[in-house]
């Protein structure tokens, strides 16, 4: 009788074969959230094994998209799942019928939404500008899922200059005649990420255009421009006066990563969340502004230290 059965090395070999790829290639998923006025979807893509109990949820900035985080994720697939969302109104995730829902209250019952479908307990957060926001508010609340939460960039204090130079662009009409002036134009607006080569510009912000009508155009909902236009002076104060409150309250493992050449978030305002967190580091990243895009090895070490546990520093 032939023995049929297979050999063992081939099949572990294939079986890892498998695996790696698996692990290195996101799997795109979706998941539906709720606001006042009706039911939308948020994308997500998942990286690693989807049952690792150990996650990390990554959530991008103002007009970005969660494939920001495609290196980050795939260095760190290998110990961890890592999720990367698409905020509501940006990147393949619905639009919402209520643009006066675009506000940080929205994007953080979204996101419980989204962790709950993870089925996990708790998750580490690295959220960059926008999605550092989302994140202090989220983990700053009581019995939050929140474990380690990194701050690409953000705080609670919000330099002026940086919102007078995202008003300038945020929400206006843009078209392009092909997808590589986009991939330049959004390159443009985020050169203060770094001296990126021309490669990760186009890996990093293809995934932000799509051809409509004739031209290529940005993916994210023009209309988040509305609830930022409204906000007035005493809105602001007093939404950066519940961030302080929130990130006061944070009780787990918090680090602050700074470009050194930021607009946003300013030295002063990492010194004082540092005086006034429970368990606050922070680093600083020369030669970028604002925020660190996360693609050069030196980055993604840093974010790797804090999340595994081992010291950070910034060299």
């Amino acid at each position: 009788m032939t023995d049929v059965r297979p050999d063992v090395s081939t099949a572990l070999s294939g079986s890892t074969a498998a695996g790696t790829a698996s692990r290195l290639s996101p799997r795109q998923r979706y998941v539906q959230c709720l606001s006042p006025a009706g039911l939308h979807r948020v994308a997500y893509t998942e990286w690693g094994d989807p049952h690792n109990p150990r996650v990390i949820v990554c959530v991008h900035g103002l007009t970005r998209s969660g494939r920001d985080f495609d290196r980050f994720a795939a260095a760190m697939s290998a110990t961890h799942r890592v999720v990367c969302p698409d905020v509501v109104g940006r990147g393949l995730s619905s639009w919402l019928e209520n643009p006066n829902f675009y506000a940080v209250p929205q994007y953080a019952a979204d996101m419980v939404t989204l962790i709950a479908r993870l089925e996990v307990e708790t998750v580490d957060w690295f959220g960059t500008s926008m999605g550092g926001l989302i994140g202090m508010a989220l983990a700053g609340l009581k019995d939050s899922p929140i474990h380690k939460l990194l701050l690409n960039d953000v705080g609670p204090h919000i330099e002026p200059d940086a919102l007078t130079r995202i008003a300038g662009y945020l929400g206006k009409p843009t078209r392009f005649a092909t997808q590589q002036e986009g991939i330049e134009h959004a390159a443009l607006l985020a050169e203060s990420f770094g001296p990126l080569t021309a490669d990760e510009w186009r890996e990093i912000n293809t995934p932000l255009l799509h051809e409509r009508d004739g031209a290529w155009q940005f993916r994210y909902d023009p209309r988040i421009a509305q609830p930022f236009a409204a906000m007035t002076p005493e809105m602001a104060a007093a939404g950066e006066a519940a961030l302080w409150k929130s990130f006061a309250a944070i009780e787990g493992p918090v680090l602050v990563v700074r470009g050194a050449q930021s607009d946003l978030l300013s030295h002063e305002t990492v010194a004082r969340m540092v005086e006034v967190g429970r368990n606050v580091s922070s680093v600083e990243i020369d030669g970028v502004g604002h925020a660190p895009a996360f693609l050069a090895p030196g980055q993604i070490a840093i974010a790797r230290r804090f999340f595994t546990g081992e010291s950070v520093d910034a060299s």
